[in-house]
């Protein structure tokens, strides 16, 4: 069985990756959701990883961590304040992508849901492991910043491999990279996630910390 906390909220979710934003689905398209979430329960192989490391500051714009150098103004931004890194990979595993796959053959609009629920299940796992973190730093004096990942603002989607290649995802969650930077399993993250000794409140959610505001999948924190 999942561990879906909050059913509704993960509904909501699905809803606004699908492109609804606010407005209310009809009584089909809620019960393809509610079947969809049904069916990956029997597929999901959630998977995750981290490792923590000292963050090093060259300017406010260029940060090293482990072997990385990383040059990125909004990387910058999201990480200020902090002394240490956290990074992260995550996978809902292979079944997922398989039965999306499956569905596509038969029915598109199935196979759209499907994937919609999937990011929803993908998000509220990182929620969860990244709550895990941040208990786990919080008695060394740490708190966490919202989690960013390679492809955010001007953080260069090469650094993926980066990422993947310190943490042995391929070895630890089965996760791996195409020379393109596709992830195989398809529902899977990666993140660096900043920790400092200020407690700043915010969002655990990357939308929160990304400059694109027109977006139709952006959270609204108002």
């Amino acid at each position: 069985m999942l561990e879906t906390g909050n059913k509704e909220m993960l509904k909501r979710e699905a809803v606004r990756y699908l492109g609804y934003g606010r407005h209310a689905v009809d009584e089909q398209t809620s019960a393809l959701i509610d079947r969809s979430f049904s069916d990956l329960q029997s597929v999901v192989n959630r998977k995750s990883i981290y490792r923590f490391f000292d963050l090093e500051w060259i300017d406010p714009e260029h940060v090293c961590f482990g072997n990385v150098h990383v040059t990125s103004k909004s990387l910058g931004r999201n990480l200020r304040g902090c002394e240490k890194i956290v990074l992260f990979g995550a996978t809902l595993g292979i079944g997922v992508d398989q039965l999306i796959r499956r569905k596509s053959l038969t029915d598109m609009a199935d196979a759209v849901v499907l994937q919609a629920c999937a990011a929803a299940l993908l998000e509220e796992y990182c929620d969860m492991c990244q709550e895990t973190i941040a208990e786990e730093l919080r008695s060394g004096g740490y708190f966490l910043r919202p989690r960013f990942s390679p492809g955010y603002g001007d953080f260069s989607m090469e650094h993926q491999k980066s990422v993947m290649q310190i943490l042995d995802c391929a070895k630890t969650i089965g996760l791996t990279m195409t020379d393109s930077y596709m992830m195989s399993p398809t529902k899977s993250v990666t993140a660096v996630i900043g920790a400092g000794t200020s407690d700043i409140r915010c969002h655990t959610k990357g939308c929160e910390a990304c400059e694109k505001q027109d977006c139709i999948y952006r959270r609204n924190t108002t």
